[in-house]
């Protein structure tokens, strides 16, 4: 059957959609805190329910965390993985929500219709448009285009604990020929993306120690080592005048953006004004000679994320702290190594303590390397014809300033490459107050996939 009656099928069928939309959104499966664990069962269920629902051989696999559902379907042609997790961030602080946030509702505002609600956005409703095209493809060919296995997390707002012990465990029944993500987002309003890289974490934390305990600043202010001060000296090393990381060592395995990317970067639609007047910046801050664009996908970073020590309560209190505290975290690119990074980071602050100076470091903090897509792939080309005729406007190929660790356990673990896909916006205040999905990206984000899966079948 021609594409055309699945799209006509998938528009027919929109109501019914949201509607089974809506039912996931109300399940407040919140896996970071254990009161919501019932919940991230429930949610479990209802998705193999509804996998079965369409044929799809699906169950719920319990881990020490919370559980997986897995299911398959046979097929002829590419065997794909298709990735999504089901469960969302807490809703704190729930003043600021205008609605309940796992009471969905479907709301007219300036920006067209949105779905409103806890996980509309992040992942639930990007999870659905790809069940819901597999739906529809069943629904008027009476069976699924390619053999497609569907692994859908519960942990993954929650660290993923469970997620590399499962996959090491599964590695031969998860295998497949390409994965397929939903988890991201379109670089600007009705541009669609394929993410081509991903830039990697890593997390550090130290305490730099003085005097064996707080001391009067009257008695020793002068001749006292001040951890306050030399932590503050020591962070401003971190960066020379031109915003560069002045680390020795650290651009190890950083290569430019190849030109023809670079030019499907500078015509993808992003507006660089929007993006940093939204958060009230005036103009950019980090890596000179490099745009807004290359800086947050293509370029590291070392971010201070908290800073403190001494006395924070109410007045004053005249001392000389014995320790100050300093978290920080490092966006990775290209063939960066975490560790590595790790050693070149700490050799700069030791080698910058006073005399009378020592530092801690927290040693439970892990990293992990960017992930770049193996564009190159016929899968790639063919996904970026399916997504340009469905928007009626040139697909692109996006980088993303954050991380996806699931892509490189896949590549580990798997073996796989995976193609990341996702119709979410930026306003879409994912882990944030008053989320919101909207209509047409639910919308045109199942069709998207009805063509997606009829482009990889058909070549």
């Amino acid at each position: 059957m021609p594409i055309d009656a699945v799209l006509t099928r998938i528009d027919d069928q929109l109501p019914d959609a949201l509607d089974r939309l809506m039912a996931l959104l109300r399940i407040p499966s919140i896996s970071t805190d254990p009161a919501y664990k019932a919940d991230c069962q429930s949610a479990a269920d209802w998705l193999v329910a509804d996998l079965q629902s369409i044929g799809i051989d699906a169950e719920k696999r319990e881990t020490p965390g919370h559980p997986m559902v897995v299911g398959h379907v046979e097929g002829d042609g590419p065997h794909l993985l298709f990735y999504g997790h089901y469960d969302v961030q807490p809703v704190d602080p729930l003043d600021l929500w205008k609605t309940e946030p796992f009471a969905p509702e479907i709301q007219d505002t300036d920006q067209g219709r949105v779905i409103r609600g806890r996980g509309a956005s992040d992942d639930k409703g990007q999870l659905m448009t790809f069940v819901e095209a597999c739906r529809a493809y069943r629904d008027v060919n009476g069976s699924l285009p390619c053999r497609i296995t569907f692994f859908f997390e519960g942990e993954e707002e929650s660290g993923s604990p469970s997620l590399v012990p499962f996959l090491k465990d599964n590695a031969k029944e998860l295998s497949a020929d390409i994965a397929l993500v939903c988890d991201t987002s379109m670089v600007s309003p009705g541009v669609p993306s394929i993410a081509s890289q991903l830039r990697g974490m890593l997390k550090d934390e130290f305490t730099l120690h003085g005097p064996k305990i707080d001391l009067h600043s009257g008695h020793y202010g002068g001749p006292g080592l001040n951890p306050l001060k030399e932590i503050a000296r020591i962070i401003a090393s971190f960066h020379d005048e031109n915003g560069r990381v002045a680390v020795e060592g650290f651009y190890d395995g950083v290569e430019e953006v190849p030109d023809e990317l670079l030019r499907q970067w500078e015509n993808c639609g992003f507006d660089e004004e929007t993006y940093l007047k939204s958060v009230g910046y005036t103009q950019p801050h980090g890596e000179r000679g490099y745009s807004t664009l290359v800086q947050q996908w293509a370029r590291p970073t070392l971010e201070i994320n908290g800073l403190w020590g001494g006395y924070q309560g109410a007045g004053s209190k005249t001392v000389i702290p014995a320790e100050a505290h300093c978290k920080l975290t490092c966006r990775l690119v290209g063939d960066m190594d975490p560790d590595h990074v790790r050693k070149a980071l700490r050799q700069h602050v030791e080698d910058r303590l006073p005399p009378d100076a020592s530092v801690t470091w927290d040693n439970n903090l892990d990293g992990s390397p960017a992930s770049v897509m193996n564009i190159d792939r016929p899968e790639f080309e063919q996904a970026r014809q399916a997504l340009s005729e469905e928007w009626n406007r040139e697909a692109v190929f996006s980088g993303m300033g954050g991380s996806i660790p699931v892509t490189r356990f896949f590549k580990d673990i798997l073996g796989l490459d995976s193609m990341l896909i996702g119709f979410a916006q930026d306003d879409d205040a994912i882990h944030s107050p008053n989320e919101k999905y909207n209509v047409e990206s639910f919308h045109k984000g199942i069709r998207s996939w009805a063509r997606v899966l009829d482009k990889l079948a058909k070549a």
